[in-house]
């Protein structure tokens, strides 16, 4: 027995030994190249004291030229990134440049060529380009380059062997396009370089950079131009490990290239990646980012300043205020202003390029600043990959009309969406102080502009799409903001993982929870076959099955004690004591089986088992049979992801009168004109506020000031009369509860096919003539 262990290692041991011994052979025709790269960069580096850059770089690449490409693909990661995202912007501003001719492309540091030929992957080069100049100093690649081109036959590619500061400020033309991959960190007088490159640059024109970097967050902390910070912190051991290796090839990673880059151009994408090597996860991955960015001044950033500034504040028109005069005025109070032009106002008073979300191609997403406390709390997750509330419902109580300006949480999205597809409101004002629930709400606006139906079903109503992160970079990021395209850059696998979309976020956890609970139970063929039945009375029957262990008195008392289940399923400890409370006021003071904990396994039951008997899951309920079937179907699925609505919210223009915030309702409806607002919907947040603090009665004050006279308040409550509605009151509100949800019936069963019967109540709270705002009368309005 005491040889077993030897014996199993020996195995082990010897099995490994094999599997590398057959990698190794499989790619034995790398192995030279591999060995001229190391004697490039071990053995002979490019540090030689005495020479200069020229003599020091041809001495560095002469004995690996013809290999470079082939070491290179392994170490230079996200050069394709970056051409699929430049490719992407251009095609996005398809035509002709503003003076009539093609775009000119120069590739400064280009060296073989690659980059110009990777480019035809996803534009035709030779035609797409008037022009095509590759820059670089080693004349070495460049006849590596001349023999690609002459094999491809491209002839208008123009190779020059220059120092790329002589050559940009010797050039006479304005460049639509000059990237630099992996070549920055090599160029001495980068401030010179910079300056020049901007120069070179039309005004429409993009600078895109690939480079390797090591910076920490202090070196960001404070800034709101940068245009991404995520992922963008690298540890002190990757700092100094990377810093100091690059140095002996004469690659400086000093931070100040980045933040010079960063200060002269407006951020149009901003990426920060890592580099694993092989795949696998250590911890000093190399860092690297990639960076589009655009000219700074135009009159076509402060026109949609402009815009913007007036969308958020309600104004009639556009604010003159934001104009070349802004710099003049000190930076002060802005009250009545919103954030978009506090931002703008302050950075150009600074002398630094506007927020990222300025020079982004649509201005759905407003500017906010991602490194607040109240942002980062939420890490990278959302909590709702859809949305609970009938939105059908919602427009058949509101009656929602073009005039109407629509102040509406974020949450997944859905219902905004359908508001806009079905009413067409002037604007909505999408508000959530989760920064990853407005990405999901920008990945489906970005996808309705960018993909096919087909497409887009694939992501939303399937929830899943293997190719999504090309998808991601060649079709929708330039619908998305630097933000965003970071997030969902990072987040591959939800849409490419087996288990989908639906099942990531908070919400996800709680519906991997129950998928589990009825794998583990033997339940699964009934789970699926109660998401294909019929009938309603062939789905009570299933359900009885299923419902004798979810509804189990043990899996409660779990379920109820678990604050991780509470918040994971997106449901505060506040709201779960406003379903207690109204338990026991239905009880009196005679004792129950297990106290107040008794009114949430009725509450769920009163949820549950009307929904089972009184609707058909696989027809018309698509909220639960999501929740069981991990995806939508073609036969039931949200108003937003039907064709026609896709057909008319993927026409140019749908969505200008949509405007994101990432921010609190009162923030946003402070800083609006009073009375912008018709309707604001806030679905059941406010059963969040602790019934002892002020801020319900502050937000009641809020969307008073915001609503005109005679604007509606929609809410949903797990109470039946919950407690701020006296607050919404005493500031001269009129409530009215529209529903009601009795045991045995859905809420909302009335109004449409389906009955999510998630709440006990629903409500309309009309802003009567009457009352300021602080419970005094005043004269009715006109």
């Amino acid at each position: 027995m005491d040889t077993l262990p030897i014996y199993v290692l020996s195995v082990t041991v010897a099995a490994s030994s094999l599997y590398v011994a057959h990698r190794l052979y499989a790619h034995r025709h790398l192995l030279r190249p591999f060995l001229t790269f190391a004697l490039a960069n071990f053995v002979h580096p490019i540090s030689e004291n005495g020479l200069k850059q020229q003599d020091a770089l041809e001495n560095f690449y002469k004995i690996q030229a013809r290999i470079y490409d082939i070491t290179r693909t392994w170490l230079l990661h996200g050069r394709e990134d970056m051409l699929i995202l430049v490719a992407a912007q251009l095609k996005y501003q398809a035509g002709p440049t503003p003076n009539g001719r093609k775009p000119i492309w120069i590739d400064i540091g280009g060296g073989t060529g690659w980059n110009i030929e990777a480019m035809a992957q996803y534009l035709d080069v030779p035609t797409f380009f008037e022009k095509v100049y590759l820059v670089d100093l080693s004349p070495s690649l460049l006849a590596v380059a001349r023999d690609r081109f002459e094999r491809l036959g491209w002839t208008n590619v123009q190779i020059v062997c220059q120092d790329a500061l002589d050559f940009c400020l010797t050039y006479k033309d304005q460049a639509d396009l000059i990237t630099l991959s992996y070549s920055l960190s090599m160029l001495p007088n980068f401030n010179a370089m910079i300056d020049a490159f901007a120069d070179s640059l039309s005004e429409s024109g993009v600078l895109a950079v690939v480079d390797f970097y090591v910076q920490s967050r202090i070196d960001t902390q404070g800034r709101n131009f940068t245009g991404g910070v995520m992922n963008r912190h690298v540890n002190w051991l990757g700092r100094t490990f990377w810093r100091t290796w690059f140095e002996l090839d004469r690659i400086s990673l000093e931070g100040a290239r980045r933040d010079y880059l960063e200060y002269r151009f407006g951020t149009l994408k901003c990426l920060n990646q890592r580099n694993h090597i092989f795949g696998t996860r250590i911890p000093v991955a190399i860092p690297y980012y990639i960076f589009l960015g655009r000219l700074p001044s135009s009159s076509a950033f402060h026109d949609n300043l402009k815009r913007t500034d007036a969308a958020c504040t309600g104004a009639p028109h556009f604010n003159s205020q934001v104009d070349a005069d802004i710099c003049d005025s000190p930076i002060g109070a802005f009250n009545g202003q919103s954030k978009v032009y506090q931002a703008a106002r302050e950075n150009l008073t600074r002398g630094v390029p506007l927020p990222s979300t300025f020079y982004q191609n649509t201005q759905y997403r407003i500017h906010y600043d991602e490194q607040l406390p109240k942002h980062t709390q939420f890490g990278k997750e959302f909590i709702y990959a859809f949305t609970w509330e009938d939105s059908e419902c919602d427009r058949r109580l509101l009656t929602i009309s073009p005039d109407d300006v629509v102040l509406c949480l974020t949450s997944a999205g859905d219902n905004l969406l359908d508001y806009l597809q079905a009413c067409s409101p002037r604007r909505v004002h999408a508000v959530d102080l989760n920064p990853n629930q407005t990405h999901l709400l920008e990945l489906k606006v970005a996808s309705y502009q960018a993909l096919s139906y087909m497409e887009f079903w694939a992501l939303f109503g399937e929830g899943h799409c293997s190719g999504f992160r090309n998808q991601l970079l060649d079709k929708i990021s330039p619908f998305l903001s630097s933000q965003a395209l970071q997030f969902w850059l990072d987040k591959p696998t939800m849409f490419t993982s087996r288990s989908g979309l639906y099942s990531h976020g908070g919400s996800g956890v709680a519906l991997k929870l129950v998928k589990f609970i009825l794998y583990a139970s033997g339940l699964s063929g009934a789970t699926q076959r109660l998401c294909r039945v019929r009938s309603v009375s062939e789905q009570w029957q299933q359900w009885l099955r299923l419902r004798r262990v979810l509804l189990s008195r043990t899996l409660h008392w779990f379920f109820v004690n678990s604050d991780f289940l509470w918040r994971a399923a997106g449901v505060p400890v506040a709201q779960a004591k406003l379903i207690s409370d109204d338990y026991m006021l239905r009880q009196g003071p005679q004792k129950t089986p297990i106290g107040a904990n008794e009114g949430v396994w009725e509450y769920i039951s009163d949820t549950l088992d009307p929904v089972a008997r009184n609707t058909l899951l696989s027809e018309d309920n698509f909220y639960y049979l999501l929740v069981l079937n991990g995806r939508y179907t073609e036969r039931c699925k949200p108003p937003y992801l039907s064709q026609s609505a896709f057909q008319k919210l993927s026409r140019p223009g749908a969505f200008d009168g949509l405007s994101m915030h990432t921010d609190e309702v009162c923030e946003v409806i402070e800083r609006m004109r009073p009375g912008s607002l018709t309707l604001v919907v806030i679905m059941d947040s406010m059963d969040w506020f602790d019934p002892q603090g002020s801020e319900a009665a502050y937000q009641t004050k809020m969307i008073h000031r915001g609503l005109k006279p005679g604007g509606r308040v929609f809410l949903r409550s797990a109470a039946l009369k919950p407690w701020y509605i006296a607050e919404f009151e005493k500031v001269g509100f009129l409530a009215r509860r529209v529903g009601v949800r009795t045991p045995g019936s859905c809420i909302d069963r009335y109004l449409t096919l389906r009955g999510v019967n998630m709440y006990a109540s629903a409500w309309i709270i009309t802003k009567t003539a009457g009352g300021d705002g602080n419970g005094r009368d005043r004269p009715a309005l006109a």
